[in-house]
């Protein structure tokens, strides 16, 4: 069975984009449209910007999101996916893709989260960190002894976990994972606390417009962050994409899930190729690619 899915924030690079938008008609037309919706030439940004201009939240996940979904449509037939699956941000570029979301109504949302979760960021400052060569159980319990905000984030593969709180919680715990045998703590370059409860106000401010937008059953079961399970019912669907801002990322189970349910092929569309590396870590013998153009 083939799978699809779509890479998360710090996936972006300059340029990324530029030939869909050259060389499709359709392609253009949309990053048009998404210039009007955004009130600013997010295009401008994404193919002649700087690396500072791309990390901007406001612009990191609209870009992201615009690269992945785009490539989608422009791919029209070839994009035919029976699961389908997106990291943190890449979410929404899924369900936009397999027709859960209107490209519009998915535009605005994404950048509602951006600009939410700057909002989260700025009131107190925090941040995430990644830890490689512990036992995800391992990882859990130093988190949980520690008396400062840090939990589990982004479960990415066997051995690569990543870690979100207070500033103070994960200097704390990178010592702590050191000392428990990690072969690496590195605090990462981020704007916040992703996946944690630091996000709670960005996660109340997104839930109104997730409410007040309407979402379709998609075109396959969407494999959804929070619990790594499969889902087509678009109120279940809104429930989980609610739940994800304070929730980890399951990226590990979900690759496990949907391989168990069938996936033999998995391709990865949009920026970078983060995922299709992740996948391998999870399963070697699964065939895995990724597509960033025409």
């Amino acid at each position: 069975m083939k799978a699809f899915v779509f890479p998360g924030q710090g996936a972006q690079f300059v340029g990324m984009g530029k030939d869909l938008y050259e060389n499709s008609p359709l392609a253009k037309e949309l990053f048009e449209k998404a210039n009007e919706i955004l009130g600013f030439r997010i295009t401008d940004l994404m193919f002649d910007g700087t690396d500072e201009d791309l990390r901007q939240t406001k612009v990191t996940q609209p870009a992201i999101f615009l690269h992945s979904v785009i490539l989608a449509k422009v791919l029209g037939k070839e994009f035919n996916p029976q699961m389908i699956a997106g990291h943190s941000l890449g979410e929404f570029s899924a369900l936009v893709a397999s027709g859960a979301l209107s490209f519009e109504d998915g535009l605005v949302l994404v950048s509602k989260r951006a600009m939410a979760m700057q909002k989260a960021c700025e009131k107190e400052p925090s941040t995430m960190a990644a830890i490689l060569g512990l036992e995800d159980e391992v990882v859990e319990k130093i988190c949980a002894e520690i008396d400062a905000v840090v939990v589990p984030a982004n479960y990415n593969s066997p051995g690569q976990l990543v870690i979100s709180g207070s500033i103070a919680g994960i200097n704390i715990a990178c010592e702590k994972m050191k000392e428990a045998g990690a072969k690496r703590a590195l605090p990462l370059k981020v704007g916040g606390a992703f996946h944690s409860p630091l996000m709670e106000p960005a996660r109340v401010e997104l839930a109104q417009a997730i409410e007040s937008t309407t979402f379709n059953a998609p075109l396959c079961a969407i494999y959804q962050n929070v619990d790594a399970k499969a889902y087509t019912s678009p109120e279940e669907i809104k429930q989980n994409l609610i739940a994800q801002l304070t929730s980890p990322v399951r990226w590990t189970q979900t690759m496990l899930n949907m391989i168990g349910n069938g996936a033999s092929s998995f391709t990865e569309l949009g920026p970078g190729n983060v995922l299709q590396g992740l996948v391998k870590k999870v399963n070697k013998d699964v065939e895995a690619s990724s597509i960033q153009s025409l």
